[in-house]
């Protein structure tokens, strides 16, 4: 009777000994789901997630190489308006020194000239590049002379638009030309040089 008295505690602790086991054993495999769950999503909420830029990086001021760029480039277009201003002044002034001992001579006679003179036939015009006049509206005038005797011209040469209104007049003069011998002067404009002028021989007087 004992030996029974004494199995029945020793069954019920091994039971409890079992169900202990198996609670011990679903604890583990819960945590084990959890975790494995928990690692699953986590992957795709972090890939989800934007990412902002660091603004403090930014910075406002070009960089080095680009600024050094600018710079020169500036540097150059500066460079080449002095450059065209210089070209333009020199070809001016020596334009002007060219044709100013006879302009205010050549004026004169062809104030007293009635129409188109008596030497037009002697005189031609060639339209200089823009490039080559320093910008300016300018022609190469050609004087020849076609007599057997030595000869002073004086020459009026009007810059028109393109509609034809005169904007400038330039008065030449050539002294003493030899029979059959040939000068050439140069008439040009000052005004509006983003234009292109047409340049022609109004008058031509021989005396």
């Amino acid at each position: 009777m004992s030996r029974f008295l004494d199995g029945r505690p020793r069954a019920a602790e091994r039971l409890s000994r079992s169900a202990g086991a198996v609670g011990a054993a679903l604890g583990c495999t819960m945590l084990v789901v959890a975790g494995c769950s928990s690692s699953s999503t986590s992957p795709s909420t972090a890939s989800s997630r934007p990412l902002s830029p660091d603004v403090s990086s930014f910075s406002g001021v070009l960089p080095s190489a680009v600024a050094s760029a600018k710079a020169s480039v500036l540097e150059s277009v500066s460079a080449a308006a002095a450059s065209r201003s210089a070209a333009a002044a020199s070809f001016e002034a020596s334009v002007s020194a060219q044709v100013s001992a006879g302009r205010a001579e050549a004026q004169a006679v062809l104030a007293k000239t009635e129409g188109p003179g008596n030497a037009l036939s002697d005189v031609t015009l060639t339209g200089l590049p823009k490039a080559q006049a320093a910008g300016f509206n300018a022609a190469l005038v050609t004087v020849v002379n076609s007599t057997r005797a030595t000869a002073s011209y004086a020459v009026k040469v009007e810059f028109l638009d393109e509609n034809g209104k005169v904007v400038d007049t330039s008065f030449l003069g050539v002294k003493d030309l030899a029979p059959g011998a040939k000068a050439q002067p140069t008439a040009f404009s000052p005004i509006d040089r983003d234009k292109a002028l047409l340049s022609k021989v109004t008058q031509a007087q021989r005396y």
